[in-house]
């Protein structure tokens, strides 16, 4: 049996990963914005749910994990 997978915006999104990320398979996650917020996966299993944050979040959280 053939089952689309159902078309979600985030199929839509232009996803990067972190330039710190080594390609090795190793604990990755991408992320893409959209004008209302920051979409988040795990990059070794993007059809699995990620997170959606608010804009002002993403940028907190990125400020503490950069000291």
């Amino acid at each position: 049996m053939n089952v689309k997978k159902p078309r979600y915006e985030s199929d839509a999104l232009a996803w990067f990963k972190s330039s710190y990320s080594a390609g090795d398979g190793g604990q990755c996650v991408e992320v893409a914005e959209s004008p209302s917020c920051v979409h988040i996966r795990d990059s070794k299993d993007t059809d699995r749910p990620g997170l959606v944050v608010e804009g002002s979040a993403w940028a907190t959280f990125v400020s503490f994990a950069s000291r």
